[in-house]
């Protein structure tokens, strides 16, 4: 009984993983469009903030209140710092670079975490997760290709460390929220950080200024098919893409620990470079796969101590 539930965990969270990984070609082929990063980011956190607020407000009502002052500023942090530009930023990195690329130096994020707790609120690290981080740092070496000149573009590097240290904050952040004295619950944590992005976004580059042509007509996509219709492809990014995986990414807890639930999150880079070879014909080289699975491997090393 307890292996088939193990097992029913590993499928929700893996698909998460699978519709995470398509999701960064679907998103990489809308932005070649011409619409700008901060656009699609504020469509994508706006539409899927406003999906979650309906299944909330139809299933746990009471989530949908804020305790005080101190946890308004704590889910301000989370949904400024860690969604905001955590998706922006993860937007202008695969625009960049190869999808694959640019989610390997993301997932650079727990090592971060582990940094901040040791040196910024003075908790125990095991030696290993430094083994890991050793590790992955060795990886990233490999995936830029350091001594070949560094090929990769600078700013789609820098774009991608910082989404990296956004997810960071987005793991601190939501971490507090998790465990704080009057915890929240995962669903409408996610909804809330959604809520304060739309926000600023919407501040930033009002809505009635919203460039629709760029997601009228149609988008060559998958290769040798017909061309999918550019709103369809947005929906996609949304329903598929952001809400169903959070959700499944959910669902997957109640039957795995957080250290089994990371271990296959470690899929997500090799899908999603995967997935892009196939509909994008982005080709890495030897050298990049190698140092992608070293990363992924110094992670979940850290992981691992961590736990």
């Amino acid at each position: 009984m307890q292996s088939a539930q193990r097992l029913r965990g590993f499928a929700a969270y893996l698909t998460a993983a699978a519709l995470w990984g398509v999701n960064g070609s679907v998103s990489k082929a809308l932005l070649d469009t011409g619409i700008s990063s901060m656009r699609l980011s504020q469509i994508r956190v706006s539409l899927a903030c406003l999906v979650l607020f309906v299944v909330i407000a139809l299933t746990n009502r009471a989530a949908l209140r804020i305790n005080g002052r101190r946890e308004f500023a704590l889910l301000a942090a989370y949904g400024l710092a860690g969604v905001t530009l955590t998706q922006w930023l993860y937007f202008v990195a695969i625009h960049l670079l190869p999808v694959g690329v640019a989610l390997v130096i993301e997932f650079t994020a727990p090592l971060m975490v582990a940094v901040w707790v040791k040196f910024a609120w003075s908790h125990h690290v095991p030696r290993l997760a430094w083994l890991g981080l050793a590790v992955a740092l060795a990886g990233l070496v490999m995936v830029t290709e350091v001594w070949a000149g560094f090929r990769l573009d600078g700013i789609g590097v820098l774009a991608a460390l910082g989404a990296a240290a956004a997810l960071a904050v987005y793991y601190l952040a939501g971490e507090r929220a998790l465990y704080a004295e009057q915890p929240r619950d995962p669903l409408s944590l996610t909804m809330w950080g959604f809520a304060f992005a739309s926000a600023f976004w919407a501040i930033v580059q009002p809505w009635w200024s919203f460039p629709w042509q760029y997601l009228s007509g149609t988008l060559p996509f998958l290769p040798g098919a017909d061309p999918l219709p550019r709103a369809g492809l947005a929906a996609w990014m949304i329903v598929l893409g952001t809400v169903l995986p959070f959700w499944l990414a959910l669902v997957s807890m109640r039957y795995l620990s957080a250290q089994q639930a990371s271990a296959a999150g470690m899929t997500e880079p090799v899908l999603a470079s995967l997935v892009a070879w196939l509909v994008l014909g982005e080709v890495l080289s030897g050298w990049q796969i190698l140092g992608g699975v070293v990363t992924l491997s110094g992670i979940a090393i850290a992981e691992v101590a961590r736990r």
